[in-house]
């Protein structure tokens, strides 16, 4: 659906700029057929809302647009399923319309609205996601990734459309129609964010809303550390006594009440893992286990640690850590996920068949993706004939 309107952009423009001038002579036909269908505040109809939005004034516009467009566009559209899509596609143009014709009284037109809202988005759905930035600094070429949260959110909306115009001294707002960006970024963000929270989108670790709840969740954490009871209750458990029975912290008897290192390992590793220093947070997490085995980390830190460990080619440590999220987390949407992963590492680094076959057999019964059945399949067959069997189980003949 994307590419359609892509498509769709540009044969309108050529339709309009190019053959239609060239059947006119030029005499300015182009500009008749926009100005009856661009957003005129002056004129206001239902129809303009939409038409507006496959308009553009030239060439350059058309391609700054369509770019943002590409880059953004597909994967909200790959999220959210072709017609809804499309659906959100004309709201957020129909909303930076209306935005836009409620603080001026010039004509507008352009799909910048629309993907104004798209860009929001995929700043909600894709927070963490990094982009590929080309730069050309006098003699300088080159490319640079930058983390969508920190482009779009700072560059994006922040300077492009509310500093550097008002650094111009405002003569750029003659030329850039900013409300219906600004109000085109509001709608995206805010209804997209409203459909992750009642999961009419598909949910994951890594969109705004689980980062703002991961952040909510540390911040909560640290006020409840901050009371020294609390923190000896978090470390200890139930066998935690009140410092009112034991004096100050310093009268604590080391024989009785272990060291703090585990409660400060599992600071340190939430912190690196919040700054996505995954390989120093997975050398602290089994410097915290080889203190304590039974620690276990949240869900979503549990399973980044275990990639992490199977990244770095530690696959015992790998395969301890994902055991560890299923006993913690059976009912996770993610089990047979990692079921997956677990079955392919013991049969193809560990040579642990039966505990493959185990993991393997149990997730293929309920995979629905081809590309992981094929997966789960072929490395059964690979256990079972390395245990003595035929494929998939069969007896030798």
């Amino acid at each position: 659906m994307n590419h359609a309107l892509i498509v769709l952009n540009v044969l309108v423009f050529l339709g309009t700029d190019v053959l239609l001038e060239a059947a006119q002579g030029g005499r300015g036909a182009a500009h008749e057929v926009k100005t009856r269908f661009m957003i005129d505040p002056q004129a206001l109809s239902l129809p303009q809302f939409f038409t507006y939005q496959f308009l553009h004034g030239d060439f350059g516009h058309l391609f700054g647009n369509m770019l943002f467009l590409w880059v953004f566009g597909n994967s909200v559209n790959a999220k959210m399923g072709q017609f809804a899509y499309l659906c959100f596609y004309l709201a957020c143009g129909v909303f930076a319309g209306v935005g836009f014709a409620l603080n001026s009284e010039s004509p507008c037109l352009g799909a910048s609205g629309a993907i104004a809202g798209i860009t929001t988005a995929y700043l909600v759905l894709f927070p963490r996601a990094n982009v590929t930035v080309f730069y050309w600094l006098w003699f300088y070429i080159g490319t640079m990734q930058i983390q969508s949260l920190i482009l779009i959110g700072l560059k994006v909306i922040l300077w492009d459309n509310v500093i550097s115009p008002r650094l111009s001294g405002g003569y750029q707002f003659t030329q850039v129609a900013y409300s219906a960006h600004i109000a085109g970024y509001v709608f995206g963000f805010l209804w997209c964010s409203l459909m992750l929270l009642i999961r009419a989108l598909p949910r994951d670790q890594y969109d705004i809303v689980a980062m703002a709840r991961r952040a909510y969740q540390r911040h909560q954490y640290r006020v409840a550390l901050a009371d020294p009871e609390e923190a000896a209750r978090a470390q200890y458990g139930r066998v935690a006594r009140p410092l009112s029975q034991w004096g100050t912290p310093e009268a604590f008897s080391p024989a009785v009440v272990p060291h703090d290192d585990v409660a400060r390992l599992r600071m340190e590793i939430a912190d690196l893992m919040a700054l996505r220093n995954y390989a120093a947070a997975a050398e602290r997490y089994e410097e915290l286990v080889s203190r304590d085995p039974q620690q276990t980390l949240s869900r979503r830190h549990m399973l980044d640690i275990a990639n992490q460990l199977m990244a770095m080619n530690r696959y015992p440590q790998a395969a301890s850590a994902y055991e560890k999220y299923l006993r913690a987390y059976p009912t996770d949407l993610e089990v047979q996920q990692v079921k997956l992963l677990l079955g392919i590492l013991y049969a193809k680094y560990l040579q642990q068949y039966e505990a493959a076959q185990k993991y393997l057999r149990d997730c293929i019964s309920r995979l629905t993706n081809p590309d992981q059945l094929a997966q789960a399949n072929h490395w059964l067959d690979e256990a079972t004939t390395a245990l003595g069997g035929g494929p998939s189980g069969a007896a030798p003949v």
